[in-house]
């Protein structure tokens, strides 16, 4: 019968196969060492969910066939913990992620053009956090062997590179005005019914709206508005309930009509009637878009 002294060790063990689990023989202590694993993953993240045996099963997928005493010994377990609860795709993991890895990246690569990395987070949010069909979300390919920080900023720093050094690459703060019209409706054959030097100031005013707007809703708009994410692959991305990231998308929109009423006024010469008039139709196809995307 086994001990309850030894229960992590033989849970670890069972998740191996015999050759790789009699490697675990050199290590000395490896039922107080996973404890201590265990403890310091728990105590760092105490609002996470996952369990103990998922946890292990999740290490031992990750403990390479050679030296792996010494991998053990190394590992970073609180960082590997938080990894494996984000594949699972537990919300407080998403939360966690967000908070405390994807919002370090920018002043670690700060030596590119910042709407670049914007971008470039845009697209290892969907990497690293969303699966596709039968393959699991790239977040649970981190071993725990470096920090996860480090591991993430390396991947952050490589799109971001990737994409200013890509031929023909444009910063989105330079898109032409179509793409800033966009944001209203994509598709929207309504949208032809604005002159073109209409459209222009539309593009122009949203340009210098967003640019004023924080990071994290500036990319809330971008993605919903400009990529068709719907609420529910949004709350995956961001780490939110769809009720929580559908308050902040509307939160994010009432803050960009504000700016950008703010810049009508001081840009056109209308009266009240026709500044209202202007923005309405700004508006009305935020609203079109964001009931069409709620569905």
């Amino acid at each position: 019968m086994t001990s309850p002294a030894l229960v992590l060790a033989t849970w670890l063990r069972a998740e191996l196969p015999p050759a790789k689990a009699a490697l675990l023989d050199d290590v000395d202590g490896l039922e107080p060492l996973l404890e201590r694993h265990v403890a310091s993953a728990r105590e760092a993240w105490p609002e996470l969910a996952l369990d103990i045996p998922t946890f292990l099963r999740h290490m031992a997928r990750h403990l390479p066939a050679e030296n792996a005493p010494e991998v053990l010994r190394q590992l970073h377990a609180s960082d590997l913990y938080l990894a494996c609860a984000c594949a699972a795709g537990e919300e407080s993991a998403l939360r966690g992620f967000e908070r405390h890895v994807l919002r370090r990246i920018p002043e670690r690569i700060h030596t590119l053009p910042r709407d670049v990395v914007d971008e470039a987070l845009q697209q290892l949010r969907e990497q690293l956090l969303l699966g596709r069909a039968d393959t699991p979300a790239r977040i649970a390919s981190y071993s725990g062997r470096g920090p996860l920080l480090a591991w993430v900023t390396i991947s952050a720093a490589r799109l971001a590179a990737g994409l200013a050094n890509r031929e023909g690459h444009t910063p989105f703060s330079e898109k032409s005005p179509d793409t800033y019209v966009q944001l209203l409706t994509p598709g929207d054959p309504e949208l032809e019914l604005l002159r073109k030097d209409s459209r222009t100031i539309v593009a122009d005013v949203l340009r210098k709206a967003l640019a004023a707007m924080p990071g994290p809703e500036r990319a809330l708009l971008r993605l919903h508005h400009l990529h068709g994410y719907n609420m529910t692959q949004l709350a995956t991305v961001f780490g939110d309930s769809r009720s929580g990231i559908a308050r902040r998308v509307l939160l994010a929109r009432g803050r960009l009509l504000k700016l950008t009423r703010a810049e009508l006024a001081s840009r056109l010469r209308l009266d009240d009637t026709q500044l209202e008039s202007f923005l309405g139709l700004i508006r009305s196809r935020l609203d079109l878009s964001l009931s069409n995307l709620m569905i």
